[in-house]
């Protein structure tokens, strides 16, 4: 997610079918599990479930902008049981949840719990290792956490760190992620648009099915739908990435702004190592009902979602979290700094590749003009603390230590810690501690003192961290 700190494959798209076949159900010992009642991050405790590890979602929902009240949804959920399990819990706010099978049985029995926990007891516990596939039919009204509306009637979603959970179940946590099928049904003139590519679009009786498909693992806070009378533009990267944008009627349709995304595009897969998904692009949505509802963008994989119209310092960063963040997810929530450091940082990448000079035009200035403020340098940048987890810091101070990482270890070692991340890591989850243990070993260098001073001090670094090396000592 961008905040406004500084100025400046698969060929063919498929659904995947709802049932699995072959799971094997059978009676298990009484000493079955639940699953945990949360998947263990220490700031949402409540989130997710630790009990299965889910492979892939099929999303199907119908929704008419004339009803903004009303979703219908038919979610299944394929994963694989991680314990022996006679209960299991998905995450959903809000609707009313009409029916729940497993592995197409009727569940035995389903019920809510908390804020947002749908509690499921299949007919036949589930053995520990084997695929079940759990399909929710539910209906009702959004929840506006991450489901927004338009004043031109559509709606979109975008939300962090939740999101998924208004418009279907999910085992909601950045951890377990899971490729994503999309099937949306809205009445004819009217468009979706969502992650990766899309497959056919059929119409019948008034009615049009759009379907898309994110063939790569994803964290369910950056899954999307979007709906409006949207104009879609496509082109293509250098590589040949295909380029999808969207926007709506209101919309600000900039050429300009629109060649430049693909041109950041190409930036960062030469800063970063290869674009890591089948499709890029953007969402751009027009003004929203709701006051102050939703980010401003946000990284939904693949095509990241703005509002009002593109501009360099949004797309740059939005696009830097498809490698930090989005392919190369948190552990939990207190590793936002792989994310956001690097995201606000990248922003000052595009400005020196723009002929900007850094260390006078951004660091210098910078760590100047915070000297005086304690609380500039008081949130660490892992595990800030709970409430904090996107915490300004991660893009102030973050993108400073990011920066003084660079002129510690020079640009080879730098570049090639960036790349190495992007590749070994990459469709999984990593915490910034392994970045730490990462930059050391490609630099050759002990860096411990300059991570404890940076990322986990709470004060401004000592000078030698501050200014390493051509950064020199400071003025005066």
């Amino acid at each position: 997610m961008r905040r406004s700190l500084n100025p400046r494959r698969r060929s063919a798209v498929a659904l995947v079918a709802a049932v699995v076949s072959g799971v094997v159900l059978a009676t298990v010992p009484a000493s079955a599990a639940i699953g945990g009642p949360g998947i263990g991050d220490p700031y949402f405790p409540d989130d997710g479930n630790s009990g299965y590890d889910v492979s892939h979602y099929d999303v199907r929902i119908a929704y008419d902008p004339a009803r903004t009240d009303h979703l219908d949804g038919d979610t299944t959920v394929t994963a694989r049981a991680l314990t022996d399990l006679d209960r299991f819990s998905l995450d959903l706010k809000g609707f009313t949840v009409a029916s729940v099978t497993v592995n197409g049985t009727p569940a035995k029995a389903f019920s809510r719990s908390g804020a947002h926990e749908l509690v499921i007891t299949p007919a036949r516990p589930v053995v520990k290792g084997t695929r079940f596939a759990v399909r929710v039919t539910y209906a009702g009204k959004p929840d506006a956490e991450g489901w927004h509306t338009l004043k031109s009637g559509g709606a979109y979603v975008a939300g962090e760190p939740h999101a998924a959970t208004s418009w279907y179940p999910a085992n909601d946590h950045p951890s377990d992620k899971a490729t994503f099928a999309l099937a949306a049904t809205v009445p004819d003139g009217w468009t979706v648009v969502g992650n990766g590519l899309p497959g056919p679009a059929t119409v019948k009786n008034g009615r049009k099915t759009f379907l898309w498909f994110e063939d790569k693992p994803l964290a369910t806070y950056l899954s999307t739908v979007a709906i409006d009378r949207f104009t879609v533009h496509r082109g293509k990267t250098a590589a040949g990435t295909p380029v999808i944008t969207a926007y709506s009627p209101d919309a600000v349709i900039d050429p300009d702004a629109e060649a430049e995304q693909t041109e950041i595009l190409d930036f960062l897969t030469a800063k970063f190592g290869p674009y890591p998904f089948s499709s890029a692009g953007a969402i751009v949505v027009g003004a929203r009902k709701e006051p102050n509802g939703g980010p401003l963008a946000l990284e939904t994989q693949s095509r990241p979602t703005y509002s009002g119209m593109l501009f360099d310092a949004s797309v740059v960063h939005e696009n830097t979290h498809q490698w930090f963040g989005d392919s190369v997810s948190f552990k939990d929530w207190r590793d936002g700094c792989i994310a956001e450091c690097f995201a606000q940082y990248a922003g000052q990448l595009w400005e020196e590749h723009k002929g900007a000079d850094l260390d006078d035009d951004y660091y210098r200035p910078e760590v100047e003009e915070s000297k005086d403020d304690p609380s500039f340098w008081s949130t660490k940048l892992y595990d800030p603390g709970r409430g904090k987890e996107l915490d300004s810091a991660l893009y102030s101070k973050g993108s400073l230590m990011l920066h003084a990482l660079r002129r510690t270890v020079g640009d080879d070692a730098f570049f090639g810690t960036l790349k190495t991340w992007t590749r070994d890591h990459a469709y999984g989850n990593a915490s910034f501690r392994q970045f730490e243990a990462l930059a050391a070993k490609v630099s050759g260098r002990d860096l411990k003192g300059f991570f404890e001073a940076w990322v986990d001090g709470t004060v401004i670094p000592a000078e030698k961290y501050l200014y390493p090396g051509s950064l020199g000592t400071p003025a005066g």
